[in-house]
């Protein structure tokens, strides 16, 4: 006999303003908590120090994770001069100094440098594997941890403001990969000085934005209403499932071809309204998404069926 999942059947997805001090696994678990949801998973982790948009994936969401986590991302954090630690943030130990202090025009001459595609090498303290293990538990443990330069891509860094000569603010939008910490780090040494995180906030994963997002203290607020689990999706925090594939693009199918579908088959793309392309997409049927695939030859091919019913949006609580 197959076990019953626990929790409520819950589709969509939570942007939330993760506070500091906590991780991103916690947060995950609380949302999951608060919506009594069978399943769920989160969109690119957040340091603990780390504040902002977190979007976390309910039920059938978490088959459109892979699409926020390649999106864009943008931050504003603000790094402080002379000091560069062992984390990189103020987590871990100085570990070198610097008396050098650069002014906004020596920043603002280095900026480009930084921006488009370069090689960064990650943090000590990062969740990259070597061998099999994180970079982090080797560092904790106080083995010798030397990682390799990656390609990341910087589509934009600005220096806000420099409030008094030991810290600046900047905003940054780059690609899946990109570690803020590390371009602090990197921009410091490479002003002669040294340099570390102190506040760092994400005001943008992929298609989710500060408009979309909401506070653990508000969803509680929500959930203690006496209507239950149900009054929390019902007030607007939760979005919906496709919202996530806001960047491919949307085939509207026949009910037949979507019965093709959930049962994993092909469908050939006929008639004049056909689209000629190629690549990701996925098909839906009445305004509910149906199926996540590919484009290839004339036809669909699926590689993940949703499971969804109720709302017209996607998103639902069954």
């Amino acid at each position: 006999m197959a076990r019953r999942e626990r929790g409520q059947k819950i589709d969509g997805w939570v942007v939330l303003d993760k506070p500091v001090g906590m991780t991103s696994t916690e947060a995950v678990a609380r949302v999951k908590r608060l919506f009594d949801a069978q399943k769920a998973g989160h969109a690119g982790t957040l340091d603990p120090l780390a504040s902002g948009c977190l979007p976390i994936a309910l039920g059938e969401a978490t088959k459109t994770v892979s699409f926020v986590m390649d999106g864009r991302k943008v931050y504003r954090f603000t790094v402080r001069w002379g000091a560069e630690t062992e984390t990189d943030d103020t987590e871990g130990q100085v570990c070198a100094t610097s008396e050098v202090r650069p002014d906004a025009a020596a920043i603002g001459a280095i900026l480009p440098e930084f921006t488009g595609r370069i090689l960064q090498v990650p943090p000590r303290y990062s969740a990259v594997k070597i061998a099999g293990e994180r970079a982090y538990d080797l560092a904790r443990d106080g083995e010798e941890v030397n990682l390799d330069a990656r390609e990341i891509v910087v589509h934009r860094l600005d220096l806000a403001e420099c409030p008094d000569p030991d810290t600046a603010v900047f905003l940054a939008e780059c690609g899946k990969g990109t570690y803020v910490r590390a371009l602090a780090r990197d921009m410091g040494r490479r002003l002669g000085t040294r340099g570390h995180v102190v506040a760092l906030r994400r005001l943008v994963v992929g298609p989710f934005d500060e408009s979309h997002m909401i506070s653990l203290e508000m969803l509680q607020e929500l959930r203690h209403n006496p209507a239950g689990p149900g009054s929390v999706a019902a007030a607007g925090a939760l979005q919906s499932v496709e919202t996530a594939l806001d960047g491919i693009p949307a085939l509207r199918m026949t009910d037949l071809d979507a019965a093709r579908l959930r049962r994993g088959q092909a469908v050939i793309l006929r008639g004049r309204d056909a689209p000629v392309m190629s690549g990701p997409a996925y098909a839906t049927f009445g305004g509910i998404p149906v199926a996540l695939g590919e484009v290839d030859k004339g036809a669909f091919n699926p590689k993940r069926v949703f499971n969804l019913a109720g709302s017209p949006s996607g998103a639902g609580i069954r």
